[in-house]
């Protein structure tokens, strides 16, 4: 069965490994995604998407990795190592921690650390075979893996502070302090790169099985990397920074209707023209390894290619900024030229300008429309109401960001941003809207997106299940408690994948 095209009429749902049952502390990537594949089968659905599958940095942030290139070890699956014959089962199961409701991600990393150095231990009893795929995986990546290997290895030897207050030899990537660390961590650095494959390895056994239900991956590309990565050390002169490492200036958006002090995100920002100039080698990269692992890919902050809000790094907050010219036209054409076709969502929220809406028609890419801003006051709600959606688009109740749909429509204030009048108001309309009596409004927000002319329609599993607030994945602007929800083992019912299934076909995107 083959996977289907964006453009196609189909939907999906959006789902973080992480959340997924099983596994050891946090969801992953083995044999409770398979079966979660087979249930998206079932229930008539064409999309997995997911939030960015990069090891997680501060906060577990997926937006905020370690590495822009590499998987994050926390979504192998310990249960396939032991089918491959690296670990056993007895000693899988006796490090399993006690399920927990909620991602663990302390325990996790603890227990899936101890049992991978155990795999990697077993790595020299594999066959011929098994050892020559681990060499020529190496290999292939050496234009990236060796120096991600060796970050994470001196990362782990400085107890994990930021590479910035790093020995300066070492902070500075002298070559001959860097020979000297690859050889007193070469065994460390090795089971970094042990790491790698196994993700890669289980990552390609998901793809052909997703392939086989004839179910697309959706990726994230954030825009923006973390500072404390592999990427910025390692290529610090493709970034804004100082003589220490530190950035000049970082990300953010300005003031607007929902912050009256703006969002400063604290990412470096690039050199574009140091960019260009190497013919956007290192995100023409970043594209090919993501493409890899995925059908299509949400390009996140899709405005910044266009313009984005530069932020002197000691100011405080966002408002004291300016917008600079982003890349545009020309790195979307140099991309096109290396890879091809760019089967690419362009997340298009914010300050949306003409420029930002010619440049993502210019590349036939498809814009976002999330159907809780629909109801609002902001002067931008009228576009997110589906009469007005154009056919390529791609139509959300709400993303990570977002409260759940029921969390959304029984908010009384309690999320910061609206008002009890203002809820009442949102709520009033979204009745007229949809023809709902409100008892069932996951289910009726589903059913309107499902009936928009926008192409492709994705829903986040909270919504299929109809939870409320406590299931929320992320609240931007906190740093903790994120990216912590778990979908309960009993979730994925047949009575539920045939109500979904009944839905879609009513609509033509089965």
């Amino acid at each position: 069965m083959g996977v289907v095209k964006l453009g196609v009429r189909s939907s999906g749902i959006l789902l973080h490994p992480t959340s997924l049952p099983g596994g050891l502390g946090c969801g992953d990537i083995g044999p409770s995604a398979r079966a979660f594949v087979d249930w998206l089968q079932r229930a008539g659905q064409r999309w997995w998407q997911m939030l960015p599958v990069g090891p997680v940095g501060y906060g577990n942030s997926p937006y905020s990795a370690l590495s822009a290139l590499a998987g994050n070890p926390l979504l192998i699956s310990m249960e396939d190592l032991a089918e491959d014959g690296f670990l056993t089962s007895s000693e899988v199961q006796s490090a399993a921690p006690p399920v927990t409701t909620r991602v663990g991600y302390p325990v996790a990393n603890r227990v899936k650390s101890e049992l991978l150095h155990r795999a990697y231990g077993a790595l020299s009893q594999q066959s011929a075979s098994t050892r020559k795929d681990f060499e020529t995986f190496r290999v292939a990546n050496a234009h990236w893996l060796p120096d991600y290997a060796l970050y994470r290895a001196v990362k782990a030897s400085q107890r994990e502070v930021q590479w910035t207050l790093w020995p300066a030899e070492l902070r500075d990537r002298d070559p001959a302090a860097l020979a000297r660390a690859r050889t007193a961590m070469a065994e460390d650095i090795l089971f970094r790169e042990f790491e790698q494959w196994i993700f890669a390895r289980q990552w390609e056994r998901l793809r052909r099985h997703c392939t086989s239900r004839g179910v697309g991956l959706v990726g994230d590309i954030p825009i923006f990397v973390a500072h404390d990565s592999a990427d910025v050390w390692q290529h610090r002169d493709l970034f804004r920074l100082g003589p220490d490492g530190s950035p000049t200036v970082v990300a953010g958006v300005p003031p607007d209707y929902f912050s009256a002090t703006g969002q400063r995100w604290g990412n470096p920002l690039y050199r574009w023209k140091h960019l260009r100039a190497q013919g956007y080698a290192w995100w023409i990269e970043r594209f090919r390894i993501t493409l890899h692992r995925f059908d299509a890919v949400r390009l996140d902050h899709f405005i910044g290619f266009t313009r984005y809000w530069e932020i002197p790094a000691d100011e405080p907050t966002a408002v004291r900024g300016r917008w600079m010219k982003g890349p545009g036209a020309p790195f979307f054409r140099a991309v096109r030229d290396e890879l091809g076709t760019l089967p690419l969502i362009a997340e298009d929220l914010g300050a949306v300008t003409p420029a930002v809406k010619a440049l993502r028609d210019r590349f036939h890419l498809p814009g976002i429309k999330i159907l809780q801003f629909a109801f609002g006051t902001d002067p931008s709600a009228p576009d997110f109401k589906p009469h007005n959606y154009p056919r390529r688009a791609v139509v959300y109740t709400g993303t990570h960001d977002n409260d759940t749909t029921v969390g959304w429509f029984h908010d009384v204030g309690g999320s910061g941003t609206r008002s009890p009048e203002q809820t009442e108001k949102e709520r009033q309309a979204c009745l007229r809207y949809i023809g709902s009596d409100g008892r069932r409004i996951h289910w009726d927000m589903i059913r309107t997106a499902m009936a928009s002319v926008a192409a492709t329609a994705i829903f986040p599993m909270q919504d299929v299940l109809g939870l409320g607030t406590e299931a929320r994945m992320n609240l931007p602007g906190v740093a903790e408690g994120n990216w912590e929800w778990r979908m309960d083992a009993n979730s994925t019912t047949d009575a539920l994948a045939e109500a979904l299934r009944l839905t879609t076909a009513t609509y033509d995107r089965i």
